[in-house]
């Protein structure tokens, strides 16, 4: 027994320890997503560079290119530094903590992965292992990429399908011959690309060497992922919002003198709960959609919280108050200081569940922090250690006001 309260007493410090070394070097602000896009950027400049390198000999020029395509080979260099190219630009994305980021790169890395794995074999290279290990690292650290902005969203698949756009017509006129009819015109090359993407396939064209077929094959998965996807990003949001305006009729009015409640944590819920038990009109914002029903679609609005454009579509300005109550204490310092930036006479509220982030979470200036795990923390403390419960004090820890 004494054995295993020591060993539980060591994993306590070292736990204690890692979560003092993470505040003091602001783990939250930049771990995972900036070590993360570091790596894929490498990985990505890595297989720019590779597939550039393939393509140089063949491709002397720009005019041999367009004009000695019998002398061409494809898929292998251009898709490599397509692929590359692809990565680089979503490590930027990957920054800025982007779903749609996330989800191209493992679908990119994954492939990347497989094709490296096809080619080595059982004698595998340091970059299979590379591919490996960001795979499995994103993988891992998936919750930290939930942002979803729509012009983010926007920016990143218009680039995509620009990149992608641009293989499939270079591929598809330098691969000309190979094909049945012949490709030999640029508007023939668009036709093709556009039924080909699109998944029509009518059929009247039709690859007949195997580049040309192994090349059709990259470009169906690479529309499926990146093609469907764009187009579902930026599209289907766009389209679905404008259905809810035609089926809900007029506009929404502005709520006024309701509250705000930024969160889906069991304190968020029975918040909102309690509130509504009050009859109080309540907005809940989420980032992305509740993982179960707990919150009426006319009460909920899904955007970034930190978005000054979201929180005045909820009707901040007009609101009693604004409770931050997700998980993360510095994306409810972030709320905050948009809350703040916004105006009018809200009160703002600020969950606080790590002790560490209590004097950082005051410095934004919250009217009312709330800090229920650090009141657990104090009232087992207390009991343990036979100390007199006090009322007053348990509501200090409980509620942290701001100063006069």
């Amino acid at each position: 027994m004494g054995k295993l309260l020591q060993e539980l007493s060591l994993r306590q410090k070292a736990s204690n320890g890692l979560r003092r070394l993470a505040s003091r070097v602001r783990a939250d602000i930049w771990f995972p997503h900036l070590p993360l896009a570091t790596l894929i950027a490498l990985l990505g400049l890595t297989n720019l560079i590779e597939g550039l390198e393939k393509l140089a000999p063949q491709v002397p020029g720009i005019v041999q290119m367009v004009t000695l395509r019998k002398h061409f080979v494809l898929p292998h260099g251009l898709l490599t530094a397509l692929a590359g190219l692809l990565v680089l630009i979503m490590s930027l994305g990957l920054a800025l903590r982007s779903r749609l980021a996330w989800a191209i790169s493992l679908l990119l890395i994954a492939g990347t992965l497989a094709l490296s794995i096809h080619k080595h074999w059982i004698h595998f290279s340091s970059m299979v292992y590379f591919n490996a290990a960001i795979l499995l690292s994103l993988i891992i650290f998936f919750r930290s990429f939930s942002k979803s902005s729509l012009a983010a969203g926007t920016l990143l698949s218009g680039v995509s399908l620009l990149l992608l756009i641009g293989y499939a017509m270079i591929g598809t006129y330098m691969l000309g011959n190979d094909f049945n009819p012949p490709i030999k015109s640029w508007t023939n090359t668009l036709y093709f690309v556009v039924v080909t993407l699109s998944t029509v396939g009518y059929g009247d064209i039709t690859p007949r060497t195997d580049d040309a077929k192994l090349f059709v094959v990259s470009l169906i998965i690479l529309g499926i992922t990146v093609f469907a996807t764009s187009i579902s990003t930026v599209i289907v949001p766009l389209i679905g919002s404008r259905m809810e305006r035609l089926l809900a009729g007029e506009k929404k009015r502005m709520r006024k003198d309701h509250y705000i409640v930024v969160g889906e944590n069991p304190l968020a819920q029975n918040t909102y709960r309690q509130l509504r038990d009050r009859k109080f009109d309540v907005t809940v914002i989420l980032p992305n959609p509740p993982t179960a029903k707990w919150v009426e679609d006319s009460d909920l609005i899904i955007g970034d919280p930190t978005d000054s454009d979201v929180l005045q579509k909820a009707g901040a300005q007009y609101a009693r108050a604004i409770l931050a109550l997700r998980n993360d204490d510095s994306e409810n310092a972030f709320i905050v200081m948009a809350a703040k930036d916004i105006g009018g006479d809200a009160k703002t509220v600020a969950a606080v569940k790590n002790a560490n982030n209590l004097q950082r979470v005051k410095r934004v200036a919250p009217d009312l922090i709330v800090a229920p795990d650090i009141l657990g923390g104090e009232l087992l403390a207390m009991a343990l250690s036979g100390e007199k419960v006090d009322g007053s004090s348990i509501l200090n820890s409980l509620f942290i006001t701001k100063a006069p």
